[in-house]
């Protein structure tokens, strides 16, 4: 026994090997095939890939298709098979040819199946050959997926119904087998949106976020041969804290089991267990999985009784803990920042079918490369060959529950039905490394039970987060239940959230982003299009998601943002919001800019990367003070509560600008909000608040952000006194070694927006008006006319109304006191808000809305001099109120409205504050 299982390293590659590409000899299809009355003809897609005409008729995606659980022996059934529509699927057209011909496995709505039209109900059929080198062993037929439900005949013997679309079954065809030639029928029915059944995005009448349906075989069809004792699926669970591998062997009951963990083609670990049963294998000094390292380690698993089979697995952990004082999801036991995309798997030429497997994986490669380290796969449930990129290439992985219909309540069969299927869902994928988070429901959509639904997922696997509702703020979405690991926010354009962590839940921004562009030729919709903001050119769309993106930082710091969706890597039909345009033929942004963009955001998460330019305060982390912030008193730093209620000398004392470092400009300095020129800077290692005196000064006052030494947050190095940090102790703030005790916690700070958001300064309760300062407009001033904003040319001479219209009462602002309101000088208790982008002059109706879009904060002139300010606005932070061809907007440079040019934006967003014209 024990020299029949002493597999060589050599062996052990060639079985694994299966699991990368096209086996050998005994994987290839069937050449059987039977003339239709309708040959197969392939159909010209409506937008061809880069691989649609690589498409081969005779083996079509050749790769072993199921990674994770490989076998040596195989024949593909993926080919042209005989098809035909159905009234039922109970008389099975055994032995007669049918009319048409379909490519297996593309759905039939797709073009490369060669039907590219539905239908609810149909049949395909083909012979095969059993190799005769398998001759004595158990022969299985295998399914990737088929939409919805399936009966399978072969040679007239029904081997059973199966529903669900998108998980993997199988039938032992050993007693249907005759000698010779084979038929081989499956009829399918796919109701698509007439019943609830779980679907996604798929609908009978498609438009707009809602796509064609993919009925039928999508996945590959394949038969293997087995032992009569067979494996059928291996849980691997990594064990990091115990550094082994947790192994459970689905298969044929009572049986032994040897695996062996195998790296490098050496075998590191071996143990024995019994299937069913979980059992553990020691992995010595692990190399731990992650997006910086995605390492995977093969095994090999014998049962005793003869079946071998080979898959892999990753070493890492997934968890949750409170880090730098707030609630972070972990990997390895470290924050990671999960920054991801809404991945919704659709194509062109094979809609939820991939036209090859390199097109599969080009999807994946595309997203790592722009700087990503997370694909939520969005309703949508992949094959066995998407997973195994994905872990290849360290991509985490949120996996969505494919939904049922939205907008009604489901029947309790179709409950049933979607209970089913997300059991399965689960159960068949515990062993996927790259699963970070399961995701039962999406905005409510065919939302019921919701925190029972979340209990149901945890108590199947507890080793991953739950994610109970992306989106639970908005759209058809339950009251949340409060339970599960995640609340997760969807807000468009965005980014923002509408919540903050709990003790319990991380804290998630499921969907934001949709920016679009049209690229003529390259679009499914000739019409109907759709994003959430659409753009003018390449360069405006990559210069907002660059500025969007840079949002998330606060988020992340001030909010405890743990991670963020954003849509989508690709147009997907009508939706035209993608890097790429749905055929991958055109890049839509640029996309060095946009990973220089996603790499900024990680290294924010990180702690490593602070926003120059910004006005920030140094939040402490250590447990228990955490209300406290770094704040300069007498010119000293210290520690003190700040909070909404705090007064503006506090509020301003906390706030620093975030300066490149004086003496080093990869490190940071802090200069003062309300003492301009004053910096942060240790003397005697005491940090004080003071002017530049020469000397060591600049090396005093730079200070280098490194990871947060409690886990989470940043760490403050001194430049010229290196591994002395930034530290609190008894609220006076120091430099410091590590003395141990709390040193960690207290030299560890969050850095977030600060208390006080204005960046300069208006006089508040006094009557101001603002003046363009753009060149040869600067007669011109901002004031309202018939309700509505606009510029004037206005001066001494002006009759008394227009000069009143050019006046505003500056207020605290409504939505935020550290910013700005603008009371019309003579319409009192109206103020200028942004309504449709457009500045209008209305009454304060008390509502919440109406606050934050009358609230600018005041910010340093974009185009500087003297006396001048840019209006920030304060829901819109990206956007600043720009006056465009005589009207007044807010504006963002470069968007997509004809007011958000790129030229003279900072000149156009430039106000001269001045006394009042109307006194």
């Amino acid at each position: 026994m024990k020299r029949r299982l002493a597999l060589t390293a050599a062996l052990i590659a060639g079985l694994l090997a299966s699991a990368l590409a096209t086996p050998a000899a005994g994987a290839v299809p069937s050449g059987e095939r039977e003339t239709a009355a309708v040959a197969f003809a392939p159909k010209p897609p409506r937008l061809p890939t880069p691989w649609s005409n690589q498409v081969s008729t005779s083996n079509p995606l050749p790769e072993y298709p199921r990674p994770q659980l490989t076998r040596f022996q195989w024949q593909s059934l993926n080919g042209i098979w005989q098809f035909a529509p159905a009234a039922n699927l109970d008389t099975p057209p055994v032995g007669v040819n049918l009319a048409e011909e379909v490519l297996v496995p593309f759905p039939i709505e797709s073009a490369l199946s060669g039907i590219e039209r539905h239908e609810h109900r149909m049949y395909y059929r083909r012979t095969f050959t059993v190799p005769a080198g398998w001759s004595g062993q158990r022969i299985q037929l295998n399914f990737g997926a088929v939409m919805w439900q399936s009966k399978v005949w072969v040679n007239g013997t029904l081997l059973g119904t199966h529903e669900g679309g998108y998980d993997a079954f199988s039938y032992d065809v050993t007693p249907a087998l005759r000698a010779g030639s084979n038929e081989i029928i499956v009829g399918v029915r796919n109701p698509v949106d007439a019943e609830d059944i779980p679907l996604g995005k798929q609908r009978l009448n498609r438009g707009g976020i809602w796509y064609t349906p993919t009925s039928g075989i999508w996945q590959t069809v394949w038969l293997e041969p087995t032992s009569a004792a067979r494996i059928t699926r291996l849980d691997t669970t990594p064990n990091v804290a115990a550094g082994a591998l947790d192994l459970t062997v689905q298969g044929t009951s009572g049986q032994t089991v040897t695996a062996q963990v195998v790296s490098g083609g050496q075998v590191v670990g071996q143990a024995t267990g019994t299937t069913g049963t979980q059992f553990r294998i020691p992995v010595p000094n692990a190399r731990l999985w992650s997006p910086d390292d995605p390492f995977l380690y093969d095994l090999r698993v014998t049962l005793g009784s003869g079946d071998s089979v080979g898959g892999y697995f990753g070493m890492r952990s997934v968890g949750k803990a409170m880090l730098g004082g707030v609630l972070r999801p972990t990997l390895n036991g470290k924050f990671v920042f999960q920054l991801g995309t809404l991945d919704q798997g659709y194509w062109p030429d094979g809609l939820s079918t991939a036209p090859t497997d390199e097109a599969l994986r080009f999807d994946l490669e595309q997203q790592k490369a722009l700087g990503f380290n997370l694909v939520r796969k969005h309703i949508k449930v992949e094959s066995a060959r998407w997973f195994y990129h994905a872990d290849k290439l360290g991509l985490m992985v949120w996996q969505d529950m494919p939904s049922l219909v939205a907008g009604r309540n489901a029947s309790a069969a179709g409950e049933a039905r979607y209970e089913t299927e997300l059991r399965r869902m689960i159960e068949n994928h515990k062993g996927i490394t790259s699963i970070v988070q399961w995701v039962p429901f999406n905005e409510g959509w065919g939302e019921f039970d919701a925190g029972r639904i979340a209990d149901l997922v945890k108590s199947l696997d507890p080793t991953r987060l739950v994610n109970h509702n992306s989106g639970s703020n908005c759209c058809d979405s339950d009251p949340d239940p409060g339970n599960g690991d995640v609340i997760d926010d969807h807000m468009y354009v965005g980014p923002a959230v509408a919540r903050t962590p709990s003790a319990t839940r991380i804290l998630a921004l499921g969907e934001y982003g949709g920016l679009g562009l049209h690229v003529p030729g390259h679009e499914w919709s000739t019409g109907d299009t759709f994003a959430y903001e659409m753009l003018p050119t390449p360069a405006a769309l990559t210069n907002r998601y660059v500025q969007i993106t840079s949002q998330l930082p606060d988020l992340i710091n001030g909010s405890g943002l743990s991670a963020s969706v954003y849509t989508e890597p690709t147009d997907v039909e009508d939706e035209i919001n993608g890097f790429y345009t749905y055929d991958r033929q055109v890049r839509k942004m640029d996309f060095a800019k946009v990973r220089e963009a996603n790499l900024k955001v990680l290294a924010a998460a990180k702690g490593t990367v602070l926003t120059t330019g910004s006005l920030a305060a140094l939040k402490v982390t250590t447990t228990g003070l955490q209300t406290r912030y770094l704040r300069h008193l007498n010119g000293v730093a210290a520690t003190e509560v700040v909070n909404a209620a705090s007064s503006k000398v506090l509020k301003q004392d906390s706030a620093f600008w975030v300066r490149p470092g004086l003496a080093d400009a990869a490190c940071y300095s802090f200069e003062s909000r309300n003492f301009p020129g004053q910096y942060l800077r240790h003397s005697n290692f005491r940090i004080q608040r003071a002017a530049s005196t020469g000397g060591s000064f600049a090396a005093d006052a730079t200070f280098c952000a490194r990871e947060g030494l409690s886990g989470g947050g940043t760490s403050l190095e001194s430049k010229n006194l290196p591994g002395y940090y930034l530290r609190h102790r008894n609220a006076e703030v120091w430099l410091d070694r590590d003395t141990g005790g709390s040193f960690r916690e207290d030299s560890t700070w969050n850095v977030v927006p600060a208390w006080w958001r204005s960046g300069a300064d208006l006089a508040e309760g006094q009557v101001r008006s603002f003046r363009v300062t753009t060149p040869g407009y600067t007669n011109r001033y901002l004031r309202h006319l018939d309700g509505a904003a606009r510029t004037d040319v206005i001066d001494a001479a002006s009759p008394l109304q227009a000069r009143q219209d050019a006046s505003f009462v500056v207020r605290p602002g409504l939505a935020e006191s550290s910013c700005y309101s603008l009371e019309s000088r003579n319409f009192p208790g109206q103020y200028l808000r942004h309504r449709g982008y457009r500045l209008h002059k209305d009454a304060n109706d008390g509502t919440a809305t109406y606050a934050k879009d009358a609230t600018f904060c005041a910010q340093p002139a974009r185009a500087g001099g003297t006396g001048n300010v840019s209006l920030q606005s304060f829901n819109y932070p990206t956007h600043y109120v720009r006056h465009a061809t005589e009207s007044v907007y807010i504006a963002v440079a470069g968007g997509g409205n004809p007011w958000d040019g790129a030229s003279s934006y900072d000149a156009d967003t430039t106000w001269a504050d001045t006394a009042g014209l109307g006194g």
